[in-house]
């Protein structure tokens, strides 16, 4: 999956995703999609207040690049820049924000809440992953 996430196809036999003890199939699956949902809707979204085709560019760049250069170590396999759990949890918490409001500004309203329900199912399947990285991801050895 996209930036180390799901470990790239190598499920562990405990059901994790990745190398974070929190993560799991369900929880970087639905991360995943909800990222795949923000690169759409962001970039749409952005065009389309603006009215310019090329808001979409910049807005691309900023969403896939923050997930895929800050990570937290013992999170992702691939560490660009190390950043803290809480401020890497920022940064999800940002896209999913991203991901419902611009579904709802650019997408009909049955998608929007399909959407919504996405980002609501990842973030309870992801919450022990979310609070190991706001307890600022200690090592399974801390």
């Amino acid at each position: 999956m996209a930036n180390g996430e799901g470990g790239g196809g190598q499920g562990s036999p405990d059901g994790s995703a990745g190398p974070s003890p929190h993560d799991t199939s369900l929880s970087a699956g639905l991360r995943f999609v909800v990222e795949l949902i923000t690169w759409i809707a962001g970039p749409w979204a952005a065009a389309e207040v603006t009215g310019s085709a090329w808001a979409a560019v910049p807005a691309l760049v900023v969403l896939m690049g923050l997930p895929s250069i800050f990570s937290t170590p013992g999170d992702k396999h691939t560490i660009v820049v190390a950043t803290p759990g809480p401020a890497r949890l920022a940064i999800e918490v940002f896209l999913w924000v991203v991901a419902v409001v611009s579904a709802w500004v650019v997408w009909p309203t049955w998608s929007a809440v399909v959407v919504t329900v996405l980002v609501f199912g990842a973030a309870i399947a992801g919450w022990p992953r979310s609070r190991w990285l706001l307890d600022g991801a200690p090592s399974p050895e801390s």
